[in-house]
């Protein structure tokens, strides 16, 4: 438990919310339940073992963020995650209440072991041991199947790792959900690609094959097809979509719309995942107390490269 007053509020709510579900109780000296209340939420903080984290404000002293909030009797609670406020109670409830409270939007134990899991996982990746990175990953699965975060990292290693067949299994739960989410699709593109340099004979063509192919139809889209596959197969994405927004920009609806599916699947897969500032106070109450968290624009050198062929695309379909 820990007092919190307008110099650390941002360090030990808004911040630490980020990471870990915060309840905020709002008390007052004078106020006789605050007194009965206090008490039970110290001992469930003690008895929920890390998976919230209780900081006590005093209402009195502490007007301006009392007021951010809107307080307007004591006790209330306010939980935070991610910087933002999501629920909150008022009153001395019981402690069978305050349990239903947090339960509703408290992680379990097993998910914060999978969370913590799948961080050693990234943490081993970043050491170059991707087998050991493959074991957590599989343990947090294991724990919590529905942790698409682990899933996602798990088959997208499997890939890098040219486990193409564990990989195929691992995305299947995840392919299944509706909706498809589209970092799973486009996962679900690449292994395509590998697996059609492996078993398909144009996955063996060289780029002088297909030039010498293309040169007597260029309307074969199914070549085009192929070199594009060939191209993400080998990791080389730019050329993949140049040879695809030619398929496009002939025919948008040729084979379901393939070519369209995997260069958006190609720019997803380009595409580097966002950077979590701390809360900032671009959105501030009256009060000046922020109570939004905001995610930075990642300044990747690729982000202008995916823009430009995000607008090929779009002057393409038009």
């Amino acid at each position: 438990m820990i007092e919190v007053s307008v110099e650390n509020f941002e360090l030990e709510v808004m911040q630490a919310s980020v990471d870990t579900p915060v309840l905020v109780d709002f008390w007052a000296p004078w106020c006789g339940p605050c007194k009965v209340i206090g008490p039970l939420l110290e001992q469930l903080e003690e008895d929920y073992q890390g998976r919230f984290k209780l900081v006590k404000i005093n209402s009195d002293e502490e007007q301006q963020i009392s007021q951010a909030f809107g307080i307007k009797s004591l006790p209330t609670c306010i939980l935070l995650k991610q910087g933002r406020p999501v629920d909150g109670f008022m009153g001395a409830l019981p402690p069978g209440q305050i349990k239903a409270f947090l339960d509703k939007h408290l992680p379990s134990i097993e998910e914060l072991t999978a969370l913590e899991d799948a961080q050693q996982a990234q943490a081993l990746i970043e050491d170059g041991d991707p087998q050991a990175a493959l074991v957590k990953l599989q343990e947090a699965l294991a724990i919590n199947p529905a942790n698409d975060d682990a899933r996602f990292d798990y088959a997208k290693l499997l890939i890098q790792e040219g486990d193409l067949e564990s990989a195929q299994m691992a995305l299947g739960p995840a392919l299944a959900q509706i909706p498809l989410q589209l970092r799973f699709e486009a996962l679900n593109h690449w292994l395509a690609c590998l697996l059609f340099v492996q078993t398909d004979p144009q996955g063996s063509w060289s780029p002088a094959q297909f030039d010498a192919h293309l040169e007597s139809n260029k309307r074969d889209f199914g070549a085009r097809l192929a070199r594009a596959r060939c191209w993400v197969a080998s990791g080389e994405m730019t050329p993949a979509m140049d040879e695809l927004l030619e398929i496009i920009m002939r025919d948008k609806t040729w084979g379901d719309e393939i070519a369209r599916k995997l260069y958006v699947a190609i720019l997803e897969l380009m595409t580097p995942p966002p950077v979590k500032d701390a809360p900032s106070s671009k959105d501030t109450t009256p009060g000046g107390i922020a109570l939004t968290t905001q995610v930075s624009h990642n300044d990747d050198p690729r982000l202008e490269l995916i823009s430009k062929y995000r607008r090929r695309l779009s002057s393409a379909l038009n």
